[in-house]
């Protein structure tokens, strides 16, 4: 590949990619708005979903880039709402877990699955190949956008 045609698709790629985050982040505004949620919760929800067991506070924050504050707020609104209960850790009596109440996260997650089909119609003309590259790059993505964030909020704010 030449350096002007990498060049390009690097181009072609970054205009992609702002295209498709702010597509998605208006996607999930307008799922968050038909559950009549805030964004950052239906987001929590998706992860809280995919986690094997409870998780505390200080986890969900370091999960979700939240400082501890935003993530007691985001668990107080879920609570509330009937998304999540807290108990109290059986190992350990002075941590509280934060657990999804299922019946209430079928709710988001019924509106997931209805969507989902399209989005899965997208990836049928992908071979197995290109499936692995797409996984590993959207894993790898995961990962920069999380040390990212850790090193964004280490930095001072700009006056």
């Amino acid at each position: 590949m030449t350096a002007t045609r990498r060049t390009r698709l690097y181009e072609e790629l970054s205009m992609a990619s702002r295209r498709y985050l702010a597509s998605y982040v208006l996607f999930n505004q307008a799922i968050a708005d038909h559950l009549g949620l805030h964004p950052t919760d239906v987001q929590f929800l998706s992860l809280l979903s995919a986690a094997p067991e409870p998780r505390t506070v200080r986890e969900i924050a370091d999960m979700t880039g939240l400082t501890t504050g935003s993530a007691t707020r985001l668990v107080d609104r879920l609570e509330r709402g009937g998304y999540v209960k807290r108990t109290p850790d059986q190992e350990d009596r002075r941590r509280v877990l934060v657990t999804p109440v299922p019946e209430r996260l079928d709710r988001v997650t019924a509106v997931w699955d209805d969507l989902g089909q399209s989005w899965q119609a997208i990836l049928e003309d992908h071979t197995e190949e290109e499936l692995e590259v797409i996984t590993r790059h959207m894993q790898r993505a995961d990962d920069l956008s999380h040390a990212q964030m850790r090193r964004l909020r280490s930095r001072p704010k700009p006056a």
